[in-house]
């Protein structure tokens, strides 16, 4: 199937194509259309950056120019755990890098080739790495925030709620300024799909270890769970279930539903073409602007974060990079011209 790197294609694309069918087939011709529609010339990327030379694993970085001590984000592309490739979500570290933010998008092995323990180690390496370099592309590495949709989401979960996965690397979930997930499933046994048994294990006890809701003990980040109401793939129980839970310990989680957008719109909600079919991008700006600065400051917001009317006060590096973004206006009200 040969898609057109269009407008009219691509929204036709995202609307038509369920997510299951995405999922498994078409997705290098639709994120290579995504890729050339969305193209930012004006983004610094560092390309092929090798993390891991014994199983050959790279990551690309995006920086806005003039990039400074920036709040840092390290995004895991979704597919299952047993797809996808980092060079699809181009245009992803392109739209959070034009937004001042220095953006990471890391390889990880994936099903059958390993299981769970394998593509966490890898995603984990990923993190050590980003935290260790990130001050060499204009980044801020006590303000790392984690973010990945679908599986990818699942995974970025799990190193902010399960500590055994950063601990080999010095750091803890704490530590971590905030996790955004976009349709991410959190809490989804049992398990009777063979291939998922096969990543998390036949035991009960095994496919325990794979959720994160299990692990919330009162030591995580910050979170911004992302769900549409007409996905169904991932259904918005898993957000609504983390987010209890992190309630309940007097922790900061949100959850923002999106009316009718499904598994793959909320996603491409994040790229130019398609932007205004959702907020997305504008809720997960505002998480990170508000988080940074409680981060640094060593305080937190308990229970679920509100969005007021106006914007929270963008953080002086931030400053210039919204000023010359689309997002923002001069006022400071939000619009989207881009």
């Amino acid at each position: 199937m040969r898609i057109q790197p269009c407008l009219l294609t691509l929204r036709r694309l995202a609307q038509m194509l369920p997510a299951a069918l995405l999922l498994s087939g078409c997705q290098a011709g639709l994120f290579h259309a995504v890729n050339a529609i969305s193209r930012d010339t004006e983004v610094g990327v560092h390309s092929n950056i090798e993390f891991d030379p014994a199983h050959r694993l790279g990551l690309d970085i995006y920086a806005p120019p003039g990039a400074r001590d920036l709040p840092v984000v390290v995004f895991f592309h979704g597919g299952n755990w047993q797809s996808g490739k980092r060079q699809w979500y181009r245009w992803m570290g392109e739209t959070l890098a034009r937004h001042g933010l220095v953006v990471a998008v890391p390889d990880y092995r994936k099903y059958p080739q390993v299981r769970m323990e394998g593509f966490m180690s890898d995603a984990s390496h990923a993190v050590a790495w980003v935290h260790a370099h990130a001050a060499a592309y204009g980044g801020n590495p006590q303000a790392l925030f984690l973010m990945g949709h679908s599986a990818g989401a699942h995974i970025a979960a799990l190193l902010a709620t399960d500590g055994r996965w950063l601990e080999p690397i010095g750091l803890c979930p704490r530590q971590l300024a905030g996790f955004i997930g976009l349709a991410g499933p959190y809490d989804f046994l049992p398990l009777s799909d063979p291939a998922y048994i096969g990543m998390f294990g036949a035991t009960s006890k095994a496919q325990a270890r794979s959720q994160p809701v299990n692990f919330v003990d009162g030591d995580e980040p910050p979170m911004l769970l992302l769900q549409g109401t007409g996905d169904h793939y991932v259904r918005p129980e898993n957000a609504h279930a983390l987010a209890t839970r992190m309630h309940a310990l007097g922790e900061s989680a949100e959850v923002r539903i999106y009316p009718g957008m499904g598994h793959i719109r909320l996603l491409l909600s994040f790229s130019r073409p398609l932007r205004g079919n959702s907020t997305a991008l504008r809720d997960t700006l505002y998480f990170i602007r508000e988080h940074e600065a409680d981060h640094e400051a060593g305080s937190g917001n308990s229970g679920s974060w509100v969005t007021a009317s106006r914007p929270p006060p963008i953080s002086d590096r931030m400053q210039m990079f919204w000023a010359r973004g689309s997002l923002m206006s001069k006022q400071g009200e939000y619009r989207d011209d881009d």
